[in-house]
Protein backbone atom coordinates (compact mmCIF):
# COMPACT_ATOMS: atom_id res chain seq x y z
CA UNK A 1 0.00 0.00 0.00
CA UNK A 2 1.47 3.26 1.10
CA UNK A 3 3.76 3.86 4.27
CA UNK A 4 3.27 8.01 4.14
CA UNK A 5 1.66 9.45 6.90
CA UNK A 6 -1.45 11.62 5.84
CA UNK A 7 -0.82 15.52 7.59
CA UNK A 8 -4.22 14.76 8.81
CA UNK A 9 -2.94 12.20 11.41
CA UNK A 10 -0.21 14.18 12.30
CA UNK A 11 -2.49 17.06 13.62
CA UNK A 12 -1.46 19.19 10.64
CA UNK A 13 -4.89 20.75 8.72
CA UNK A 14 -4.38 20.61 5.39
CA UNK A 15 -6.91 21.77 2.62
CA UNK A 16 -6.59 18.65 0.05
CA UNK A 17 -4.77 15.01 0.38
CA UNK A 18 -3.57 13.50 -2.18
CA UNK A 19 -2.17 9.37 -2.44
CA UNK A 20 -0.88 7.72 -5.46
CA UNK A 21 -1.38 3.59 -5.15
CA UNK A 22 -1.97 0.72 -6.68
CA UNK A 23 -5.36 -0.60 -5.79
CA UNK A 24 -6.12 -4.44 -4.88
CA UNK A 25 -9.29 -6.40 -3.67
CA UNK A 26 -9.28 -5.04 -0.22
CA UNK A 27 -7.86 -2.00 -0.97
CA UNK A 28 -10.87 0.07 -0.59
CA UNK A 29 -11.68 -0.78 3.22
CA UNK A 30 -8.13 1.35 3.95
CA UNK A 31 -9.16 3.92 1.39
CA UNK A 32 -12.24 4.54 3.37
CA UNK A 33 -10.60 4.99 6.36
CA UNK A 34 -8.34 7.55 5.09
CA UNK A 35 -11.61 9.61 4.13
CA UNK A 36 -13.19 8.74 6.81
CA UNK A 37 -10.03 10.52 8.90
CA UNK A 38 -10.16 13.43 6.37
CA UNK A 39 -13.92 14.45 6.97
CA UNK A 40 -13.64 14.48 10.39
CA UNK A 41 -10.97 16.64 10.61
CA UNK A 42 -12.52 18.99 7.93
CA UNK A 43 -15.65 18.77 10.57
CA UNK A 44 -17.32 17.53 7.39
CA UNK A 45 -18.06 14.01 9.36
CA UNK A 46 -22.20 14.16 7.87
CA UNK A 47 -20.74 13.30 5.00
CA UNK A 48 -18.85 10.62 6.05
CA UNK A 49 -21.32 7.13 4.50
CA UNK A 50 -21.98 8.63 1.13
CA UNK A 51 -18.42 9.56 0.39
CA UNK A 52 -17.28 6.34 1.71
CA UNK A 53 -19.54 4.09 -0.70
CA UNK A 54 -18.87 6.67 -3.71
CA UNK A 55 -15.14 6.00 -2.64
CA UNK A 56 -15.54 2.53 -2.54
CA UNK A 57 -17.40 2.52 -5.96
CA UNK A 58 -14.74 4.09 -7.86
CA UNK A 59 -11.63 2.32 -6.33
CA UNK A 60 -13.93 -0.83 -7.14
CA UNK A 61 -14.05 0.30 -11.28
CA UNK A 62 -10.60 0.79 -10.64
CA UNK A 63 -9.93 -2.98 -9.80
CA UNK A 64 -12.27 -3.87 -12.58
CA UNK A 65 -11.87 -2.08 -15.47
CA UNK A 66 -7.80 -0.86 -14.78
CA UNK A 67 -5.03 -2.77 -16.29
CA UNK A 68 -2.38 -1.87 -13.88
CA UNK A 69 -4.62 -1.02 -11.21
CA UNK A 70 -2.83 2.11 -10.85
CA UNK A 71 -4.84 5.04 -9.08
CA UNK A 72 -4.27 8.53 -7.62
CA UNK A 73 -6.93 9.69 -5.33
CA UNK A 74 -7.04 13.19 -4.33
CA UNK A 75 -9.97 14.88 -1.43
CA UNK A 76 -10.56 18.25 -1.65
CA UNK A 77 -12.29 20.58 1.28
CA UNK A 78 -14.47 22.70 -0.92
CA UNK A 79 -16.29 25.82 1.06
CA UNK A 80 -19.78 23.93 1.07
CA UNK A 81 -17.87 20.03 0.96
CA UNK A 82 -15.72 17.94 -0.43
CA UNK A 83 -14.97 17.09 -3.81
CA UNK A 84 -13.19 13.47 -4.15
CA UNK A 85 -11.30 12.13 -7.64
CA UNK A 86 -9.68 9.01 -8.87
CA UNK A 87 -7.79 9.38 -11.71
CA UNK A 88 -6.19 6.41 -13.73
CA UNK A 89 -4.42 5.67 -16.63
CA UNK A 90 -6.83 3.78 -18.95
CA UNK A 91 -8.78 5.94 -21.34
CA UNK A 92 -11.88 4.02 -20.98
CA UNK A 93 -14.94 5.89 -19.89
CA UNK A 94 -17.26 4.72 -17.69
CA UNK A 95 -20.60 4.72 -18.82
CA UNK A 96 -24.02 3.87 -16.74
CA UNK A 97 -25.46 0.85 -17.46
CA UNK A 98 -28.66 1.08 -19.60
CA UNK A 99 -31.55 -2.03 -18.95
CA UNK A 100 -29.60 -3.55 -16.14
CA UNK A 101 -31.87 -6.84 -15.46
CA UNK A 102 -33.13 -7.46 -11.80
CA UNK A 103 -30.91 -10.07 -11.18
CA UNK A 104 -27.85 -8.52 -12.97
CA UNK A 105 -24.70 -8.87 -10.56
CA UNK A 106 -23.22 -5.58 -11.67
CA UNK A 107 -23.18 -2.48 -13.81
CA UNK A 108 -25.14 -0.47 -10.70
CA UNK A 109 -22.00 1.11 -9.67
CA UNK A 110 -22.97 4.46 -11.01
CA UNK A 111 -26.28 4.39 -10.49
CA UNK A 112 -25.51 3.97 -6.83
CA UNK A 113 -22.92 7.12 -6.81
CA UNK A 114 -25.32 9.20 -9.07
CA UNK A 115 -27.43 8.20 -5.91
CA UNK A 116 -25.55 9.25 -3.31
CA UNK A 117 -23.38 12.53 -4.11
CA UNK A 118 -24.84 15.47 -5.02
CA UNK A 119 -22.76 15.76 -8.34
CA UNK A 120 -20.16 13.28 -10.15
CA UNK A 121 -18.58 13.96 -13.33
CA UNK A 122 -15.43 12.15 -15.63
CA UNK A 123 -12.82 14.46 -17.12
CA UNK A 124 -10.19 13.13 -19.77
CA UNK A 125 -6.78 13.82 -18.46
CA UNK A 126 -4.27 15.43 -21.07
CA UNK A 127 -1.48 12.61 -20.92
CA UNK A 128 -4.35 9.65 -21.43
CA UNK A 129 -6.56 8.26 -18.55
CA UNK A 130 -9.65 9.66 -16.67
CA UNK A 131 -10.51 11.89 -13.65
CA UNK A 132 -13.99 10.19 -12.18
CA UNK A 133 -15.33 13.07 -9.35
CA UNK A 134 -17.75 13.67 -8.02
CA UNK A 135 -19.10 16.25 -4.39
CA UNK A 136 -20.73 16.50 -1.86
CA UNK A 137 -22.44 18.76 0.12
CA UNK A 138 -22.87 19.03 3.62
CA UNK A 139 -26.09 20.53 5.38
CA UNK A 140 -26.62 24.17 6.17
CA UNK A 141 -23.62 25.01 4.03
Amino acid sequence: MNDYIPPFLLGLRTAQYRMRLTVGEYSARHIRRIVRSCLHERELAELTDAVELAVTELVANVVRHVPDRRCTLLVLRQTAGVRVEVADGSPRLPAVSAGLSADAESGRGLVLLDAMVDTWGVDPRPGGGKTVWFECVAAGV
